[in-house]
């Protein structure tokens, strides 16, 4: 449906209020695509968009869009849980993968990946309340000669134990306590 025709009177109100929540161009990106057949099929390029600006996709930041794309919210809400890509909620500064892969698990992986829950008071997917640190699984790393393994944003340990996996935490701890205190 393309807003001009809409029978909404609050229109300029609906658009001020997502312009406070999304940036000019992706409301431009939504505006463009109103006229054309099937505009509703930009809905995934959209949801990018949103994602590559912000870092997630928030309940805030799903509403505006579907108000500017006249779909519905509970369309926009089941495109973005249904694609594994998109994240609801942000990442932490670290982000931290925990291989759960066959020779992984073999080797203990989910001794480490309880004992990683445990010390940062979080399960897979979720993130810290300090924003330092997020949690997820994944199937292989392609290092599976040094299971079990565990990966700081790009670089990999291993093999590991559970209490390592600990000391592994506290060092990125450190380094951004030591960085808060130089600034």
């Amino acid at each position: 449906m393309n807003h001009q025709t809409t029978t909404t009177d609050n229109w300029d109100a609906i658009r001020e209020a997502c312009l406070e929540v999304l940036p000019a161009p992706i409301i431009a990106f939504i505006e463009q695509n109103q006229g054309l057949e099937h505009s509703e099929g930009q809905l995934i390029a959209v949801l990018h968009m949103v994602q590559a600006h912000f870092g997630y996709l928030g309940a805030d930041k799903m509403n505006a869009v579907a108000q500017l794309a006249q779909i519905p919210l509970a369309k926009v809400t089941g495109v973005a849980t249904f694609y594994h890509y998109f994240r609801l909620n942000p990442r932490g500064k670290h982000m931290i993968n925990v291989c759960l892969g066959t020779a992984c698990y073999v080797k203990g992986a989910d001794k480490i990946a309880q004992r990683l829950m445990g010390d940062l008071g979080i399960q897979f997917g979720e993130t810290t309340k300090d924003q330092m640190f997020s949690l997820e699984s994944t199937r292989c790393l392609g290092t599976c000669g040094l299971a079990p393994v565990i990966m700081v944003d790009e670089q990999v340990f291993g093999p590991v134990s559970p209490q390592e996996a600990s000391l592994i935490l506290e060092k990125y701890l450190k380094k951004g306590k030591a960085k808060a205190e130089v600034k």
